[in-house]
């Protein structure tokens, strides 16, 4: 499978590379490192298919405080409690937070907080499927891409501060 690639820039965290399939965006990454690791293991292209123009225009739209929700055709591979949590995330609305306990109760396992966590790391579709908005039940930010609750803290920020003024639903 050939994968393609185009490079979104935004003022707030820098490169965010956008990978396509040709059918549906596979993977967001955030991190430089973690982009270069991706590299190694699949060659990639670097392409404006219409695909991969929309996804950029889209996350420009984000980063705007102009889109709320995402319209792009997305493509996950993961167990079937790990799609159970993306499913749920792409449930939280804008602007909004919910726990990890909130969302392993809303999938039916209760007592998987940690599993929920497992999973939100292992999304590869970061601030598409917005695993960003998930907090500690005391209501701290952890647990983002390891270390990187900045980031976290960074997208909650951009979304309360433009919660009020977005355009675009879809």
């Amino acid at each position: 499978m050939n994968l393609e690639y185009s490079v979104y820039t935004s003022k707030q965290l820098g490169p965010i590379y956008v990978v396509s399939d040709g059918e549906a965006i596979v993977h967001i990454e955030l991190f430089e490192e973690d982009w270069q690791q991706l590299c190694q293991k699949q060659p990639m292209i670097k392409s404006d298919s219409p695909l991969l123009h929309s996804a950029v225009k889209q996350l420009d739209e984000y980063f705007a405080g102009k889109r709320k929700t995402f319209g792009l055709p997305l493509k996950w591979k993961g167990t079937a409690f790990q799609e159970k949590v993306w499913k749920a995330l792409c449930e939280i609305p804008y602007g909004e937070t919910v726990s990890y306990a909130d969302i392993a109760e809303k999938i039916g396992h209760p007592k998987a907080i940690r599993a929920v966590g497992q999973a939100n790391r292992a999304n590869n579709l970061a601030i598409i499927v917005p695993c960003h908005r998930v907090i500690g039940k005391n209501k701290k930010l952890v647990g983002y891409a390891g270390n990187r609750i900045d980031v976290k803290e960074k997208l909650l920020q951009l979304e309360k501060e433009h919660s009020k003024n977005c355009l675009i639903k879809e």
